[in-house]
């Protein structure tokens, strides 16, 4: 090396130097507004020439910045390469399931055009107006799959008017029969040609059908059915079934035990693969089973293994490949098509989540530490990123994330994610924000973190430490780990929490004075036992949709069986008072976190009034515990709309700040009005 270009590589190396430090110093906190606008990857396709992908990308509106109130909206973009995309539509409309045409002229979505019903339309991609290829008169497409000679469009749609009923209501008889007024949905094929089918022909269906995908010789389609469309039904007897399109005779059963994910046909139409639990008590479909598509009979391929299958997409080549969620981290795994596995590819940092292919071509959506949701290609083992829908997070100070594993007091190992405050933890410990998921049959991956309901980033930038912990009935870890908690509400799967923290603690990355505790649906269930149960534990609770009484929990909930078969193992009736004791209404008298409580007034999985009963438990029995209920009009299990996701951050984020961070439990409740950005809508509107 000559002294020359020593001298250039070494200015090239202090240039390099100070552009990091101007990075550095220009680097912010992440702020609820930030968290307002995040746009992520939605649907997705890939061209049978495997050369494009068609895809969404998915937002709300920024309601920070006055844009009006709404719920999710996608655009449809195409993408030839990285960072090489184009937007195929006007801006006001948003694309629902996306595909391409089998001779890859047209890009397909489901969409509403002002009143009318939802149907089919196409855009060609060699440029042009888009147009309505596919409609069903008087109802709406819920899914829709096109005919793989290009002949049909194959289209599951609701029931159509009753007629009775409708008269019945005009006149003012519109009582609600709860849960038996049930009609089926409807599956129809229309041809698809120069001009709309205005006559699409009806194929019958057995039972309720929720989903279907049409077999590779477009002669058969495997059907996902259930007795009712009851959400409990569609958790504990969901069935895969096999039909003729010709006369929807039946032609093969899939008698699964358990709850269905992912159905997929293999290029030659002879073999499914199937996500699916392995019996009625397995609490979430998590292992991959192939299936003789001429008989229906099935065998696991990764039975008893400690680790969740989340999709699987067959390639051209006859192999399934498969996204593998080993604990907080993610493989993609390739299998032959007898089923044995033929590689592994480990995603170096990438959380997959979603898989699609065509044409030689893999897509992949992914979420890492510091980004949502994006596109990758998979190509000669590594993945190559064609989307970046946040440029902006290259501003962010972001907070050191990594998995960490602790022993429970039983010497259970568990795992969870941990996100370190900026900076790091002071000297003493952060404070700390348990984040505890749904389900509990879920589990967190170590991706992105930050939502209108998880601190994630947002905290670290205020100087939290936040603790995403994989609890016992988590999944991700085996069948095994994930039936832990079945038949004894709370314990382990709470006490885990409590063991988190004191981990931490010892460590010296929580405060424990400061530690506190959120989660939403069975998270806020662990929030409301935390703010009574283990009160002494936690120096500030926000509880989302969570359950306060498991007795009242039964009779108003959406999922009587599902709760039976997968978590209490036992009625109400078994044991009244049992089923008391493990419910945070329990618990009042010992109550001393502040505690925020919220809920969807339209909740049906976990009615509002388990926000209630808590709520009115302790403004009797403790007034001096600082207490709050929000409910959201119009919200259900989880908010929707931009402004309630905004507003829902902002008092998340003021009622940690009021208590936790500053440790006092007794502080007076901050201003129940929202702290909205200057330029949201209704800030400036005085009250």
């Amino acid at each position: 090396m000559t002294r020359t270009t020593r001298i250039a590589l070494f200015a090239a190396g202090l240039a390099a130097s100070a552009s990091l430090a101007a990075s550095a110093a220009n680097a912010r906190p992440m702020t609820p507004e930030d968290v307002a606008k995040l746009e992520a990857l939605g649907a997705m396709a890939v061209s049978p020439d495997g050369k494009s992908i068609a895809f969404t990308t998915g937002s709300r509106p920024d309601v920070t910045e006055g844009e009006a109130d709404g719920g999710y909206r996608g655009e449809l973009k195409i993408a030839t390469g990285p960072d090489d995309a184009r937007a195929y539509l006007p801006a006001d409309i948003s694309p629902g399931q996306v595909a391409f045409t089998p001779d890859g002229s047209m890009v397909t979505f489901l969409w509403a055009k002002g009143s009318e019903d939802t149907a089919v339309w196409g855009v060609p991609v060699a440029g042009g107006t888009y147009e309505k290829l596919a409609a069903v008169p008087g109802t709406g497409v819920r899914s829709y799959e096109i005919a793989p000679d290009g002949s049909a469009i194959y289209m599951l749609a609701g029931p159509g008017e009753d007629e009775q009923r409708t008269a019945q209501r005009k006149g003012g008889f519109d009582a609600k029969v709860y849960e038996e007024e049930f009609r089926p949905a409807r599956m129809f094929a229309a041809q698809l040609g120069e001009t709309l089918d205005e006559d699409p022909r009806e194929i019958p269906l057995p039972g309720f059908v929720s989903a279907f995908d049409v077999s590779p010789d477009g002669k058969r389609a495997l059907i996902e059915t259930a007795p009712t469309p009851l959400v409990d039904d569609s958790y504990t007897q969901k069935r895969v079934n096999i039909i003729d399109l010709a006369t929807g005779a039946m032609t093969a059963v899939v008698a699964t035990p358990g709850k269905i994910g992912d159905v997929e046909w293999s290029p030659d139409g002879s073999q499914l693969s199937l996500i699916a639990g392995v019996d009625m008590n397995d609490p979430a479909a998590t292992t991959l089973h192939l299936v003789d598509a001429s008989t229906g009979e099935y065998r696991a391929l990764n039975a008893g293994a400690a680790e969740a299958a989340v999709d699987a997409e067959w390639l051209d080549s006859g192999r399934l490949a498969a996204v593998i969620h080993v604990g907080a981290q993610a493989r993609l795994r390739l299998y032959d098509p007898d089923g044995s596995v033929a590689q592994e590819y480990d995603p170096q940092g990438l959380i997959l989540t979603r898989l699609e292919a065509a044409g030689g071509t893999l897509a992949v959506a992914a979420d890492s530490p510091r980004h949502p949701s994006e596109l990758f290609v998979w190509k000669n083992g590594a993945f190559e990123r064609w989307t970046t829908h946040n440029p902006w997070l290259a501003e962010i100070d972001f907070g050191t994330q990594r998995t960490y594993t602790y022993t429970a007091a039983d010497g259970q190992t568990i795992e969870g994610v941990l996100i370190e405050p900026v900076g790091g933890a002071p000297k003493g410990g952060a404070p700390t924000i348990m984040n505890i998921h749904g389900g509990p049959e879920a589990h967190e991956s170590n991706g992105w973190q930050t939502a209108y309901s998880k601190p994630g980033q947002v905290a670290a930038g205020q100087g939290y430490a936040v603790f995403l912990p994989n609890y016992r009935g988590s999944t991700g870890y085996g069948v095994a780990f994930a039936k832990q908690h079945q038949g004894n509400y709370t314990d382990p799967e709470f006490r885990d929490i409590v063991d988190a923290k004191r981990a931490l603690v010892a460590e010296g990355i929580a405060d424990p004075d400061r530690t506190g505790i959120t989660g939403g649906s069975y998270g806020g269930y662990a929030s409301g036992w935390g703010a009574t149960y283990y009160s002494d534990e936690f120096a500030a609770s926000v509880m989302f949709v969570g359950i306060s009484n498991q007795v009242s929990k039964f009779g108003t909930g959406d999922i009587p069986y599902e709760m039976y078969n997968v978590h209490s193992r036992a009625w109400p009736w078994d044991d009244w008072l049992g089923m008391l004791e493990v419910s945070p209404v329990y618990h009042v008298d010992k109550a001393n976190t502040p505690i925020l409580i919220m809920h969807g007034e339209e909740d049906t999985r976990v009615n509002p009034g388990q926000s209630l009963e808590l709520y009115r438990s302790l403004k009797v029995r403790k007034p001096e515990v600082p207490t709050r209920l929000v409910f959201y009009p119009g919200e259900g299990h989880g908010n929707q709309g931009a402004a309630a996701r905004y507003d829902y951050n902002l008092r998340m984020m003021r009622w940690f700040d009021t208590y936790l961070k500053t440790g006092d439990r007794r502080a007076p409740l901050p201003d129940p009005r929202p702290e909205l950005a200057e330029g949201a809508a209704g800030s400036s509107i005085e009250e």
